[in-house]
């Protein structure tokens, strides 16, 4: 069974519209998927999918670990789909304990008798469950958007599960451990915490335990998506995820590709139908189509890459923003000839983009006071 935990460092960059559009791509491909809701407090997949709330979910489990777990996974009308809700009724299930995830995470391997594909809708950010979940695999996706917050809160993301996977193979009371608690103190002052220097040092003082973390760590192989594109340019950001993850983290991520801000995607929630089911021919739909194939046709058992072959997943991405851009070009002009796009319509498409650029200084005008302010408190970045 491949397992792919999707996260996002932040939310509001389209995590779950790809997680169920995807679920869907593959199993139309012919394979048997279970789409699970793991973004625990805040579940709104079910929608995505075009369904009401749900009367059981994950919360029912965890709440009744005794129970049968087969009683909350939902047969969908997508043939080969199945579907795990989650649960934002139930207080506490946000926050699970470590028995509660790890009788979770027991019963979510056990499909594997059934289930070609498990993929795993994750909540945003970095909560210590959600590094979990996605630690499940070593080729997770991390889903981002070209704003100056998404991509910063990628690399934070990828930061903070390179970090987790260290504390999980490091036992306490090793030297290894030790050194790295005491890093990770003075991390939150002026000294920030890198990977390479600390593997460094843990090498030379705890070989044994930094030949087990360089097993496990040689075989995390995260993968970026690039979502709400507007322009070609704004692939050129997945570089800056790129240069930071392995100057920083020595980690190194493959691009799995691109997919444009298309407003086809709001009519097809208002319509309580997956994109890829509401308009199969859409770009949206066809970059997920593109997207599935590629998963389909890696090796879920490779984990080391050349330095060729993660430029050219890079370039190949690239590519495919300057190809989707013009075929987004020509979809809009025949619109406009058609009748099918009013110049109305276009007059509140771009007012909706001047609302996001807007947005988007605002975010950027308030990341340069934070750095400013950091740099006169004598902040060293």
């Amino acid at each position: 069974m491949r397992i792919i935990p999707i996260a996002s460092g932040k939310g509001g960059v389209g995590k779950s519209l790809i997680a169920a559009n995807l679920a869907i791509a593959f199993a139309r491909l012919g394979k048997r998927v279970v789409l699970a809701d793991l973004d625990l407090g805040a579940s709104n997949l079910h929608l995505v999918l075009g369904y009401q709330s749900p009367k059981k979910g994950i919360g029912l489990y965890i709440n009744n670990p005794q129970g049968d777990f087969s009683d909350i996974i939902v047969d969908t009308e997508i043939p080969g789909l199945r579907f795990i809700p989650g649960d934002n009724e139930i207080p506490g299930t946000a926050n699970l304990k470590t028995p509660q995830r790890k009788a979770l995470v027991k019963q979510l391997l056990a499909l594997e008798t059934d289930t070609d594909i498990l993929i795993l809708d994750l909540g945003a950010g970095s909560h210590q469950s959600v590094l979990d979940f996605f630690l499940l695999s070593g080729q997770g996706i991390i889903i981002s958007a070209p704003m100056v917050t998404a991509v910063l809160n990628a690399y934070i993301f990828l930061k903070n599960v390179s970090f987790r996977l260290m504390y999980t193979l490091f036992l306490k009371g090793t030297r290894a451990y030790d050194y790295l608690d005491q890093m990770r103190q003075e991390g939150s002052g002026p000294r920030k915490l890198y990977i390479p220097q600390i593997a460094a040092e843990i090498k030379r003082i705890d070989p044994v335990a930094y030949a087990k973390f360089k097993a496990h760590f040689d075989r995390f192989h995260p993968r970026l998506i690039m979502n709400l594109l507007e322009d070609p340019k704004d692939a050129d950001v997945a570089m800056k995820i790129r240069r930071s993850c392995e100057e920083y983290l020595d980690l190194h991520i493959e691009h799995l590709g691109v997919i444009y801000r298309d407003s086809i995607q709001d009519v097809a929630l208002s319509s309580r139908l997956p994109v890829i089911i509401y308009k199969p021919q859409s770009m949206i739909a066809q970059a997920i189509y593109r997207i599935a194939d590629k998963i389909l046709q890696s090796d879920e058992d490779k984990f080391s890459f050349t330095e060729e072959e993660i430029n050219g997943s890079f370039q190949e991405a690239g590519a495919e923003a300057e190809t989707d851009f013009e075929n987004k070009m020509d979809y809009v002009e025949d619109l406009l000839h058609s009748g099918a796009l009013s110049q109305g319509d276009l007059v509140e498409t771009i007012k909706s983009q001047q609302f996001e650029i807007s947005k988007l200084k605002k975010e950027n005008n308030f990341l340069k006071f934070k750095l400013t302010a950091a740099i006169t408190q004598g902040f060293k970045p």
